[in-house]
């Protein structure tokens, strides 16, 4: 069965979250965006009535879903919380490789480094929170003292991380982090 090709307002948002990551939300013409969708300019105002800031929205929604999908993965099939925070960290170290180095969180490059929005800056939260609850039920699941702290701890470990990794264009800083986290403090049953 042939796969059918992605619709005019799928490839927006695809090609938009991975321009956005590679050069930021102001770093993006819309002539740029439209060429590499292969998509007439009406079609972005149809799918998208504000332009360029409802397409980014979407953009960082769809790069959202897949980590999102990444956290889940790498929890689902876990021994314990542990293992999954070293699945994901290892998951996220092979995104690194197999992405071009330098690029950012799609959503940070995309809402936080457009004009001073207050919608950008909500949404953004909005989709970190999504993943920090993701996480958050993931240790509940595991038993472990305090599932808030560590899901916290976990997001602000990873984003470090990534713009460690991304300065020294080294994936291991990404494989690292499960020896750094602070076990300790989580107090986690086994």
């Amino acid at each position: 069965m042939t796969q059918r090709p992605p619709n005019t307002k799928d490839r927006l948002i695809v090609t938009a979250a991975r321009l956005f990551q590679r050069s930021g939300y102001n770093g993006v013409g819309l002539a740029e965006l439209l060429a590499e969708a292969q998509a007439p300019k009406g079609s972005l105002y149809h799918h998208f009535p504000k332009g360029k800031p409802d397409l980014a929205l979407a953009a960082a929604s769809w790069a959202s879903d897949g980590m999102l999908s990444m956290i889940a993965a790498a929890f689902d099939d876990a021994a314990d919380f542990r293992d999954g925070v070293t699945t994901l960290c290892h998951k996220i170290a092979k995104l690194f490789d197999t992405s071009a180095q330098w690029e950012t969180c799609p959503i940070a490059a995309t809402l936080f480094e457009s004009p001073d929005n207050r919608a950008f800056r909500e949404h953004a939260d909005r989709l970190y929170e999504s993943w920090i609850i993701e996480v958050r039920n993931h240790a509940a699941r595991f038993g472990v003292s305090d599932p808030e702290n560590a899901a916290d701890t976990l997001f602000i470990v990873m984003q470090g991380g990534w713009q460690l990794a991304r300065a020294r264009r080294d994936s291991n800083v990404l494989r690292r982090l499960p020896d750094l986290f602070p076990w300790d403090s989580l107090r986690q049953p086994g």
